[in-house]
């Protein structure tokens, strides 16, 4: 059975709080699509080990909802 499409307007954006936009703005916007795709390797590899948000690791469900956008072409 295919896994649902995941888009980033629908499933990825509101994963990301203000806390952690503001926190990582330096480096790029959390809640913009292009951004997060252009960083989505760098970003997946925090948040699988932990380092991201700074405040406390994700569940593995989100972690894992992260990784299936990315595997899935990242789709807005």
């Amino acid at each position: 059975m295919a896994e649902d499409p995941v888009s980033f307007a629908l499933d990825i954006a509101d994963l990301f709080t203000q806390r952690d936009q503001e926190a990582m703005l330096i480096q790029f916007d959390l809640w913009d699509a292009e951004d997060v795709r252009d960083n989505a390797d760098a970003i997946l590899e925090t948040l699988t080990s932990g380092r991201m948000p700074c405040y406390g690791a994700w569940d593995e469900a989100k972690v894992g909802l992260f990784r299936q956008w990315v595997e899935q072409g990242k789709a807005d």
